[in-house]
């Protein structure tokens, strides 16, 4: 990082790592916290500022047992607690605090296609879950991660912030979407998709409550928010993380009678990559990955606009390429659609920038290739080669290598 000219790094912490029980009456753990102290002393020692997640996915076990994690309220004060913990032992070096991330992906993902943990949704998809009910548990699990977020921004904001002069927020991921064509219909269906994906966490960030759209077409089965809770979670932020990665068409399609309501219909949308079967843009490694550059200004815009321009930090923006170790390593180093990649989001980014959207930082994914959530090592996202064959030994690709040049011009 220091070679490349690097002065900030994102990492997320482990929470079971630093408890655990989940909980401070489990203990705490001292060889957890060492660890992270040596990783922050070396970070600032060389000139890089730690950004730091408190949550990216990683439940300890116990609460999942114990409560069912975040399908109850009992996590909130938990989260507060563990939350706490990191202030009290890192506050006085990490500036930058980041809640939760992508909340939508934990939520879709663990609860409503059981993809990623605790891999619940309901039977009748046929989504290999054995358990679940993806029309209301998704939406309680984004209620609790709303709620134990602003638990613990409140707690930093009142506790600590004026003493360790930091900043605290949340990372977001949004998709871009693309009306499939000029018609009205298509149109109000890209506005819902946002909804569901963005607004579902950014309106009751800016305005205390859901967005109107999720309310009106999912029901009884979006909870509500207390007066208190409301006014606990509006403005419980400093800045806004988000990650862009690629773009859908979004298309119309008319509600259907039938007693299986679930969070993948409620939206009344179909995301589709391709449009008269012409693709997006090129698509990468993950099948859901198509390169779609200036959806990273449109998305900025869109939050200038409708959420009185916060500030901003692109926490994740990157692309993968398969992972073929029987290409030579020269080859497997030039990876100039990566370089590509950059480059156009850059400079969507800064077009966004000169547009006046409020934008203090730019964190590419990843710096290190890395075990992939459900693709494990079978994709490469890093701009740093890692070859597992051979001591985890790191190798710069030519995009580590552009990066460098490009910070230095910066």
């Amino acid at each position: 990082m220091k070679d490349m000219g690097l002065d900030a790094y994102r990492f997320s912490i482990s929470w079971s790592r630093i408890l655990p029980r989940g909980k401070l009456s489990g203990g705490v753990n001292r060889e957890g916290i060492q660890y992270y102290n040596l990783l922050i002393n070396e970070l600032l020692s060389n000139g890089i500022r730690p950004f730091v997640t408190l949550f990216h996915w990683d439940l300890p076990q116990a609460l999942e047992d114990e409560y069912g994690g975040f399908l109850s309220p009992l996590i909130v004060d938990d989260f507060q607690d563990y939350a706490e913990v990191c202030f009290q032992e890192f506050g006085d070096r990490v500036k930058h605090w980041i809640t939760l991330n992508e909340p939508w992906s934990y939520t879709m993902g663990g609860y409503g296609i059981g993809l990623f943990a605790p891999g619940r949704c309901s039977p009748w998809q046929q989504l290999n879950c054995t358990d679940g009910d993806s029309a209301t548990e998704p939406y309680r699990v984004s209620h609790h991660q709303l709620l134990a977020h602003a638990a613990a921004v409140r707690l930093y904001q009142q506790k600590y912030q004026a003493s360790r002069k930091g900043v605290i927020g949340i990372t977001l991921v949004s998709q871009w979407m693309v009306p499939f064509s000029g018609a009205k219909h298509h149109q109000n269906a890209a506005t819902r998709a946002l909804d569901f994906m963005l607004g579902w966490f950014l309106d009751p960030l800016t305005s205390g409550q859901y967005p109107r759209t999720m309310s009106s077409l999912v029901g009884a089965r979006l909870p509500k928010f207390s007066q208190e809770q409301s006014s606990l979670v509006k403005g419980s932020f400093d800045f806004i993380g988000l990650n862009y990665y690629t773009a859908n068409y979004a298309a119309y399609i008319p509600h259907f009678n039938t007693s299986n309501a679930s969070c993948l219909t409620d939206s009344r949308v179909n995301l589709t990559t391709n449009r008269d079967g012409i693709p997006i843009g090129p698509k990468a490694a993950s099948d859901w990955l198509y390169v779609y550059p200036r959806g990273i200004r449109d998305l900025l815009l869109h939050v200038k606009s409708k959420y009185q321009n916060p500030q901003i930090y692109i926490t994740e923006n990157g692309i993968d390429e398969l992972n073929n170790s029987t290409l030579p390593l020269e080859q497997q180093l030039a990876d100039n659609m990566r370089i590509d990649f950059y480059y156009r989001h850059l400079s969507f980014l800064r077009r966004a920038i000169m547009d006046g959207v409020n934008v203090k930082g730019y964190f590419a994914w990843s710096l290190l290739d890395n075990f992939e959530w459900s693709s494990g090592y079978t994709v490469r996202f890093g701009i740093n080669y890692i070859d597992y064959k051979d001591g985890l030994k790191r190798h710069p690709k030519l995009s580590s290598t552009w990066f460098k040049s490009f910070l230095r011009k910066s």
